[in-house]
């Protein structure tokens, strides 16, 4: 019997196995921002909730299927270091549950289908998302993430295209502030939260030799560099000020509080509960700077504030 086959759970189903290949999580994390910019469009340009649902089914489907694409894509290349690292040692990828060939075709044939449905919207929606699935498969997975300490910076880029490709779907024009806002948001957020993951993982991403910012210049650079952005995080909160003062106002208080989170908590010299503290911080600063994002433009169509 092959080594792959006795790493196969018997207990782990077919759409498990799918889920884990396309990860699940990461296109579920990924669909609030996107709607986040899907309504932010609605209620900047006064459209019709009811009119629009259509576009915002067709923004939904697409884009967890490209997004689920990208992850088959990352899934299937990174089989050699998955292997190394702990938390993705049990990856169907790695253990041979899914084979190479049909994760390439499940990929392919989702890439396809998803940025079709995204034509659907807009012709710049499925734009958009093509050029996220590139930029996560190309730039980011094929080569920065195993040449630069900058891999998590590239990989950004791919990781904030979800608001831009919900705003693009209802409306083809992501020149306005507002969802500039937003992707400047997303953009810097990435940082943070990546870093304190490489901190935590810091063991892990060294032994398979991915050359994570801790990992190649060590936690002292890793934290000056994490409050360096944690301040442009903070400047970038007055994009939303053609928008609402409101919406300014919960960015900038996000912002500051992570700031001064990183700042004390890094003043106990004790890496693992900073890192494990300022990743906590980065999934409730997303939830609640989305939610609000979501809650205001939904509140303010229905009621045409």
């Amino acid at each position: 019997m092959s080594k792959a086959n006795n790493l196969v759970s018997p207990t782990k189903t077919l759409p498990q196995i799918i889920a884990q290949t396309v990860k699940t999580g990461i296109i579920k994390s990924n669909l609030i921002p996107m709607f986040a910019g899907l309504t932010l469009a609605i209620y900047t340009y006064d459209m019709s909730l009811m009119e629009s649902i259509p576009e915002i089914l067709f923004a939904f489907i697409g884009s967890a299927l490209v997004i689920g694409a990208a992850g088959a894509f990352n899934n299937l290349y990174d089989r050699d270091i998955d292997r190394i690292m702990e938390r993705t040692k049990e990856r169907p990828t790695v253990t041979g549950e899914i084979s190479v060939k049909t994760v390439l075709w499940l990929a392919v044939i989702m890439s396809i289908i998803g940025i079709g449905i995204l034509g659907l919207t807009t012709p710049l929606a499925a734009l958009l998302g093509f050029l996220g699935l590139f930029l996560y498969v190309v730039p980011y997975t094929m080569w920065s993430k195993r040449r630069t300490i900058y891999n998590t910076e590239i990989g950004s880029l791919s990781g904030a295209m979800p608001p831009l490709i919900g705003w693009a779907a209802i409306y083809p024009d992501i020149t306005h502030p507002a969802i500039l806002g937003l992707f400047m948001i997303m953009v810097i957020w990435q940082m943070p939260h990546f870093y304190a993951i490489a901190i935590r993982k810091h063991d892990e991403y060294k032994a398979a030799n991915v050359p994570m910012l801790p990992v190649v210049k060590g936690f002292n650079r890793t934290y000056i560099q994490t409050n360096v952005y944690l301040v442009i995080l903070i400047a970038s909160s007055f994009l939303f000020i053609t928008l609402s003062l409101g919406l300014v106002l919960v960015a900038l208080i996000l912002n500051i509080a992570w700031l001064a989170l990183s700042i004390s908590g890094y003043k106990k010299r004790d890496s693992e509960k900073w890192a494990k503290s300022m990743f906590i911080f980065s999934l409730i600063h997303m939830t609640i700077i989305f939610s609000t994002v979501i809650i205001y433009s939904l509140v303010g169509t229905i009621f045409n504030l």
